[in-house]
């Protein structure tokens, strides 16, 4: 997930301090929070302040050391270093294994990590010290920089890797063919070329701020998320600017900007049937449609959603289900089927705090948030069960990414879990579809080992169907 954010400005969002509008989106206004900023209540008033559960054991080795990575560093004013899980390796006699388990962490001495993106075997980070490193078998591989601020979002197509920055600009990367190390720079969206031809007309400017005007194809405010499309023909790229713009990844020219919000848009996705659906600080989700013209491309409106109080912070889509989660300000997942016309499926309610990401893999559904925990969800027919809870994070988790685990047996579908938090870590977590649920319990740690914290919240995970809010007291 990628950064989420209440408005569209800054510091000058609100004219009075204490508007309702203030209190709904104040908290998820700066541009570069801290782990407080995520300390958002339900909009429904929950007061209940219990802190998650942390199991210190998570952050560090089984020996109570730190294993430091000796090779030196392309960033040497940013040192990693990397703990190691003793974790039995998966058996055909797998009764007592643990299916969930944290097997690994990278934890930086400085700055939050913001974004996350796994391609093979390689992890891509990135952060607000504007380094994108990368990641193989736990041991830094490689790393390369950017003057575009911290990094908000990354994505992969192919040999190139698209970052999304602060400063509103899109980077783009390539590996290079004679050493896969080594990333080079191959362009900036929008190009120079493209900038300089379109300043040439002035129809080409629009007003982006109060007495201010400028080119549609440029973001003026900070890029919040990236997606591709299915044929990974087209890169999408939403901002806090409440525009999303269309861009065509064989040349990088911009095709289309579509003001989509009246507030800042938090997150994008390119889902099925040529469908774009985009989430915002003003509280709804909507869905444009994609239609093709020449070598154009031209978004329709379609429908909203949703229409809320609360700011939606992250979206995602479960290709094989065709499934559509929106993750909000307030805690909860809300998500609609394809099967169903896009009718409203149910809500996933796991957490205390806001959610900042979301990422789908099989039939699961993975939820971070600011109360510091993941949410493992395994939908099954017409219904979702809460696996896990994962713990370990001391910050918010804010952004996730996951892969297929090579190392999985061919009767189980297990994955591998990256996650990424305001506490200056990553941590990677082994996942299996077949792990039992969550069950209720007055147990108040985590169990051991697993990186679970079973309803030691206030209220046990639940799922509702027709909308329907689901609270279960423990």
């Amino acid at each position: 997930m990628k950064g989420a954010r209440g408005g569209s400005r800054p510091g000058r969002i609100f004219s009075e301090e204490n508007s309702a509008r203030a209190q709904k989106f104040g908290r998820l206004k700066s541009s570069e929070p801290m782990d407080e900023d995520f300390s958002i209540p339900y909009c429904g008033g929950n007061n209940n302040n219990t802190p998650p559960i942390y199991d210190k054991a998570f952050a560090i080795a089984q020996d109570g050391s730190p294993t430091h990575n000796d090779s030196s560093s392309p960033f040497s004013k940013s040192p990693w270093s990397t703990h190691h899980v003793s974790v039995p390796p998966p058996s055909n006699n797998d009764d007592g294994f643990s299916p969930n388990v944290l097997i690994g962490s990278l934890v930086r001495e400085e700055g939050h990590i913001y974004s996350l993106a796994a391609a093979g075997d390689l992890l891509y980070t990135g952060s607000d010290s504007k380094n994108i490193r990368v990641w193989k078998n736990q041991r830094e591989f490689s790393g390369f920089k950017s003057n575009s601020g911290l990094v908000k979002a990354i994505v992969i197509s192919n040999e190139k890797i698209f970052s999304g920055h602060q400063d509103g600009k899109i980077r783009v990367w390539k590996v290079s063919s004679k050493d896969a190390s080594i990333h080079k720079r191959v362009g900036t969206l929008p190009t120079f070329k493209d900038f300089i031809k379109c300043s040439m007309k002035p129809s080409n400017y629009i007003e982006v701020r109060r007495r201010r005007n400028g080119l549609w194809i440029k973001h003026f405010d900070a890029i919040s998320s990236l997606s591709m499309s299915e044929d990974q023909n087209l890169l999408y790229s939403a901002s806090w600017d409440k525009t999303f713009k269309v861009w065509r990844t064989s040349d990088y020219k911009c095709l289309e900007s579509v003001i989509a919000h009246d507030d800042a848009v938090n997150s994008i996705v390119a889902g099925f049937d040529g469908l774009v659906f985009t989430g915002s600080a003003d509280g709804t989700v909507k869905v444009w449609r994609r239609e093709l013209q020449g070598k154009g491309t031209k978004h329709f409106f379609s429908q909203t959603l949703l229409k809320q109080e609360c700011a939606v912070t992250a979206l995602a889509i479960s290709p094989d289900a065709a499934i559509v989660y929106c993750g909000s300000s307030d805690g909860l997942v809300n998500f609609w089927e394809r099967e169903l016309n896009l009718s409203h499926g149910g809500v996933l309610r796991g957490h205390k705090l806001a959610i900042l990401c979301l990422v789908t893999a099989g039939n699961l559904v993975f939820s971070g948030s600011a109360d510091m925990s993941i949410c493992i969800w395994r939908r099954k027919e017409n219904e979702h069960i809460c696996l896990s809870m994962l713990t370990g994070h001391s910050g918010p988790v804010k952004c996730l990414a996951v892969e297929k685990d090579d190392e999985s047996l061919s009767r189980e579908k297990r994955w591998i879990l990256y996650s990424g938090s305001l506490d200056k870590s990553v941590k990677m977590w082994r996942v299996s579809e077949q792990a039992p649920p969550l069950v209720s319990t007055t147990q108040q740690h985590p169990l051991e080992g697993h990186g679970v914290a079973p309803n030691s919240l206030p209220y046990a995970p639940s799922f509702s169907s027709q909308g329907r809010i689901c609270q279960k007291r423990s």
